[in-house]
């Protein structure tokens, strides 16, 4: 893993748990303790992380960190996790997408599938979404349409949220929702950091036919501040094999279709 890969993975890693010291983040990165501390004191100095004795705790503006500083943790797992979510799409329909590295994946998968990919008079999909980052990208595509809802702007997550966002929303109907997570457990549902951003990810579920929750294997278990929603929302989860037999159970018990993506080229 390059330096700034492992950097990114270290934030995400913050992000999700809050703190960390030092030896653990070596281990799950599987670096030196050296190495760590190095890159601890790196991102202390850009005010992405506050040092601690012995670790590290989230600094202030890093509240949520922004997809540039999120896409190198579980990189493989999620764009196969986003290869096997954009399948379930078809021509023609309209897809909601939150913000998020994995649907962002989801994003960038279905503009280079060659049904979607061809110029034509008319748009090949449509493509609803709060998220600037993923608007930004598929903007320069005539075959896509893009509905990106207004909202104020999350400075970390480049998500609109609040009122304006969802009276958007429910002026709309979907034909699937991707909804990405920070955390999710069988009997939670899926959680967020961010009151306001739960709202309008658990709205746009709504709104659609099919609303699929999206997360790594690396979400779950894990509880964040903001529940989104559970069975009651969601029809599908779409993680990736490393979840064991007991957890897809206590998914499948409450309700939710577990779907996991083929194993990724990284993992073998």
């Amino acid at each position: 893993m390059k330096r700034h890969e492992r950097m990114n993975a270290l934030l995400e890693l913050l992000s999700e748990r809050g703190r960390l010291d030092v030896a653990e983040a070596a281990t799950s990165l599987e670096v030196s303790v050296a190495t760590m501390r190095r890159d601890m004191d790196a991102l202390a100095e850009q005010q992405l992380l506050k040092r601690t004795r012995g670790g590290a705790v989230l600094a202030p503006v890093a509240y949520d960190l922004p997809i540039r500083y999120r896409n190198g943790h579980q990189a493989a797992r999620k764009h196969a996790v986003a290869e096997t979510a954009a399948s379930m799409v078809e021509e023609g329909d309209v897809v909601g997408l939150s913000g998020g590295t994995t649907t962002t994946e989801i994003a960038r998968s279905l503009a280079t599938r060659p049904e979607f990919a061809e110029a034509g008079p008319h748009a090949r999909l449509t493509i609803v979404t709060n998220s600037l980052n993923i608007a930004n990208e598929l903007a320069v595509r005539p075959q896509i349409r893009i509905v990106l809802t207004g909202g104020v702007a999350h400075s970390r997550s480049f998500e609109l949220t609040g009122p304006y966002s969802e009276m958007v929303l429910r002026q709309l109907t979907l034909d699937i929702a991707f909804i990405g997570v920070n955390g999710i457990d069988a009997q939670w549902g899926g959680t967020v950091h961010d009151e306001a951003e739960a709202s309008t990810n658990r709205l746009m579920a709504e709104r659609a036919a099919r609303a699929v929750v999206v997360a790594d294997s690396s979400k779950l278990g894990l509880r964040c501040f903001a529940r989104v929603g559970g069975e009651e929302v969601f029809g599908t989860f779409v993680t990736d094999p490393s979840m064991d037999e007991a957890a897809r159970r206590e998914f499948s018990d409450q309700g939710l279709r577990v779907v996991t993506s083929a194993p990724s080229a990284a993992e073998g």
